[in-house]
């Protein structure tokens, strides 16, 4: 007798085009239930930090008793749906640079009528590049002689990232090193793109200013992010809660241990509850919380890292965040009623 047919497999089935893959992660009530005996344990960690022997890492010795402070906090996130229409023309084929004043006019009319501001859009786009370059670069390094072809024929990176969707200083990086330079000359030659040959100049200068994502200099960002911080930490204290910065952090453990270990932006001295959630800790985020999996993947390392040493904590948004953000033991906030008049000035 013969075989009888193989059933199809669905995977087979769900790569046609008639199903799509669900936009963001897994939804977040069902994420509540599943970690709900973890989160207890994180919040459990929290309230009984002060009572540890030996206290967790970045208490001082002889610290005060710790009083009890409770904030209300009424944040506004925003609609998965919304970030997914939103997420679905941020992003174009082949540009990977900061947007002219017209794109960043196209979007903002694209806006009119949803529940997402152009900040929050703009963040969300630089969080989707983010994404699509880590996700691609397995791809992009499988062309690097292929690149490199190219490029030896003359045409440009620029030219090639719209091409072939890949971001321009990534290519850059590939087809360098596909002509033989060392990742040590490479990283050497970024820092001082003058001892390179004049096409190499002009092809880094090009790149750069068309790439947001990969580009070396982020300066600018680190400076809005570092005030943010600092007007949080003001805000905090002006409540009379006490805390430690994450500058102090990062002097007394590179001194200790010889590097950072656990450094989040703000690390309260006293018992915390906003909304009746214990938060030991806050990280400071200058941008949107997207509900983009790499992104979350990346703060979720970070955050574990917090939880394991002060139990729960909370991330707070300068631009807000997806309804659907969940990790388990943060709570996610945006900054509605802090003053941000000096950042907003910076921008």
């Amino acid at each position: 007798m013969g075989e009888s047919p193989r059933p199809r497999r669905r995977s087979n089935q769900r790569r046609g085009g008639s199903s799509k893959r669900r936009y963001g992660g897994p939804k977040r009530e069902h994420q509540m239930e599943r970690f709900a005996s973890e989160i207890k344990s994180m919040n459990t960690e929290a309230e009984q930090r002060f009572e540890r022997t030996p206290l967790p890492m970045a208490f001082p010795k002889d610290m005060d008793a710790p009083r009890t402070f409770r904030l209300s906090w009424k944040p506004e996130p925003v609609p998965l749906k919304v970030e997914e229409r939103v997420a679905s023309f941020v992003v174009k084929r082949g540009e990977f640079g900061w947007l002219s004043d017209e794109g960043v006019d196209e979007i903002a009319s694209s806006l009119d009528g949803e529940a997402m501001t152009l900040d929050q859009a703009l963040s969300l786009r630089s969080a989707l590049l983010q994404q699509k370059t880590v996700y691609s670069h397995h791809k992009l390094k499988s062309k690097a002689r292929e690149l490199a072809r190219h490029y030896r024929s003359g045409t440009s990176v620029v030219a090639l990232s719209k091409q072939y969707d890949f971001p321009p200083m990534n290519i850059f990086r590939v087809v360098l090193e596909a002509m033989g330079w060392s990742k040590k000359r490479i990283k050497d030659s970024l820092r001082n793109p003058s001892s390179m040959k004049q096409r190499e100049q002009d092809e880094f200068e090009a790149a750069e200013a068309a790439d947001r994502v990969s580009s070396v200099d982020q300066s600018e960002t680190q400076v809005k992010a570092d005030l943010f911080e600092d007007i949080l930490a003001d805000w905090f204290e002006a409540q009379g809660i006490r805390l430690r910065r994450q500058p102090e952090m990062v002097k007394e453990q590179s001194e200790l241990l010889g590097r950072p270990v656990r450094t989040p932006d703000l690390l309260f001295l006293d018992h915390v509850y906003i909304n009746d959630q214990p938060v030991a800790w806050i990280d400071a985020k200058h941008f949107y919380g997207a509900d983009v999996e790499f992104q979350r993947k990346k703060m979720k390392k970070q955050m574990n890292r917090y939880i394991e040493e002060w139990g729960s904590g909370a991330i707070m948004f300068r631009h807000g965040f997806s309804e659907n953000l969940f990790l388990p033991g943060v709570l996610m906030l945006d900054a509605g009623p802090i003053d941000l008049a000096a950042l907003t000035a910076e921008d």
